[in-house]
């Protein structure tokens, strides 16, 4: 009994990535929280391609357990599929870029 109470809950996605819509040359940003730190393996991708902090691309994690991913000055071409992925857990949303209509 004593085991299980020391047992490793497995973490899960409290609050998933939601579709967002901005205009070229704005940031779009997108957080995932989990259920508790700790997760090893996070990795942020857009259309399958692997992000990594940049001056363009900003990741951050706050509490281990709030995980945020900034796209600055997005451009027609960033509009995909951004996915997160902590372990095996994974949360996907849309990335809808819009044209300034002038």
């Amino acid at each position: 009994l004593l085991l299980l109470c020391h047992a490793e809950e497995a973490a899960v996605v409290v609050s998933g990535l939601r579709n967002t819509d901005v205009f070229v040359g704005e940031s779009a940003t997108f957080t995932c929280e989990l259920s508790h730190p700790g997760v090893k393996n996070v990795q942020w991708w857009l259309d399958g391609t692997p992000l990594h902090n940049n001056l363009v691309t900003e990741i951050s994690e706050q509490d281990g357990r709030i995980h945020t991913l900034t796209l600055n000055d997005v451009a027609c071409h960033d509009s995909g599929t951004v996915t997160f992925r902590a372990g095996s857990l994974i949360s996907s949303a849309k990335l809808l870029v819009k044209g300034t209509s002038l």
